[in-house]
């Protein structure tokens, strides 16, 4: 045979097989885009844009529309692996006639699993912010020459979906950038390179825009106020005695707030009165030193309010319900105890948490004690949406004001109530149940 007749079935044959390399090199590379532009921190990619890398930058704008980068991947990866086990066929059935379509489909499958998945997927994996900068300027062009097919694509499934009784929305994201840090924070701290007090605060700073300030303010009941119409005397050393700097002071009644007096200018009216010569301290007006009181709305978030406590400079207020009737105090402090934790001074008298955790694993709690901070303390995820304290909890799932001795199991756990007084749940015993 004349080896001129053999030379273009030779070279269709090797033309064949370097495109069909070409091809899961291609797919290769739209299998460890996907996964490492997915998968990317952000923040990372913020970082390395601001260092001036620019490939980080085009990543960054990628993932914007993670939506539209997926379906561009997604289309040209599948434009590929079809391409590529069509030529397959076609090569084999060459080699070995018209039964080497299963030998095809084993081979490319073969190669395709291994050299364009989890070949490439794994070092995306190990690698994210290396290999999304380092594509994303190929990938952004890929995106933008198959922007029309994706739109259609999207619309077309946008359609069908809608047919079907499923609203999408295009401008939702995967998570809520909120969301995802806590559930990182949380995945890091289960794997132990977070620790317990860290999580603690980073998602206590994380849930302050979602908690009320009536989540965490002091009760009306243990509210210290001062009447104004006791003597000065009185005043001047319930001042002195009290733990606080800001107290309310009342008139009439508990519930008429009409001032706000601070230790520190109640101190000075009674040094202008010594220095000018003595006298009697019935000349000390508290009224005149008062500070007119700050009002706010119960179901203002935490993060609001701390945001407003900076902006007038004030680290107090009174917290009121829709009605105008007060319900509590709150202060700067106890915001910021939601992400730090405890904060006491040299005054503050020694308050016990109010949780004594047992050795057989119960906890021992008051019932004004917190949901959350019974929660993080014994690591427990009892529910805080219908009440804010243990004993609330138990009101709200009993619907009626239990008494001593009576035992509960809700939530998957064991609630036994071991002081009541008056209508209040005092002291209770709480048991995780295995």
């Amino acid at each position: 045979m004349d080896p001129a007749t053999e030379a273009p079935p030779l070279l269709a044959l090797w033309g064949s097989g370097i495109a069909i390399v070409v091809l899961l090199v291609l797919s290769a590379l739209f299998s460890g885009s996907e996964t490492a532009l997915t998968t990317a921190s952000r923040g990372k990619l913020h970082g390395l844009a601001e260092k001036g890398e620019r490939g980080a930058a085009d990543a960054l704008r990628l993932t914007e529309d993670k939506e539209r980068l997926i379906g561009a991947i997604l289309l040209g990866n599948n434009l590929v692996n079809i391409l590529a086990a069509s030529l397959a066929t076609t090569l084999f059935t060459r080699l070995l006639g018209d039964g080497a379509v299963a030998v095809a489909t084993v081979v490319m499958t073969a190669l395709v699993l291994i050299f364009s998945e989890v070949l490439p997927k794994t070092y995306a994996i190990t690698n994210p912010e290396r290999m999304a900068t380092a594509v994303a300027r190929l990938i952004r062009m890929v995106v933008m020459l198959l922007s029309p097919v994706v739109n259609a694509v999207r619309a077309l499934v946008r359609l069908i979906l809608h047919v079907f009784g499923v609203e999408t929305d295009p401008k939702a994201h995967f998570l809520a950038a909120q969301e995802e840090i806590a559930s990182a924070i949380a995945l890091h701290h289960s794997e132990g390179s977070v620790e317990k007090a860290d999580r603690d605060r980073l998602l206590g700073a994380l849930d302050l825009g979602q908690r009320q300030v009536e989540e965490v303010m002091l009760h009306r009941r243990d509210i210290e106020m001062i009447d104004a119409e006791a003597p000065p005397e009185e005043i001047l050393a319930q001042a002195i005695n009290s733990p606080h700097t800001r107290i309310p002071i009342f008139q009439g009644e508990p519930e008429n707030i009409v001032g706000v007096i601070h230790a520190k200018d109640l101190s000075h009216a009674v040094h202008r009165l010594m220095r000018d010569g003595g006298g009697s301290l019935e000349a000390i007006d508290v009224m005149d030193l008062a500070m007119e009181p700050y009002f706010v709305p119960e179901t203002t978030s935490l993060d609001e309010q701390m945001r407003e406590f900076l902006r007038r400079r004030t680290h107090f207020a009174l917290v009121v319900d829709e009605y105008g009737a007060l319900q509590g105090l709150i202060t700067l402090e106890d915001i910021l105890e939601e992400i730090v934790g405890d904060i006491a001074d040299e005054h503050d008298a020694e308050v016990p948490s109010g949780i004594d955790i047992q050795p057989d694993g119960s906890a021992v709690v008051e019932g004004a004690v917190t949901i959350r901070d019974l929660n993080r303390t014994c690591e427990w995820n009892l529910p805080d949406d219908e009440a804010n304290t243990i004993a609330g909890l138990i009101i709200h799932e009993a619907q009626a004001i239990p008494t001593e001795g009576q035992v509960f199991s809700f939530h998957g756990f064991r609630f036994e109530v071991l002081e009541r007084e008056y209508n209040r749940l005092k002291r209770l015993r709480v048991r995780k149940l295995t």
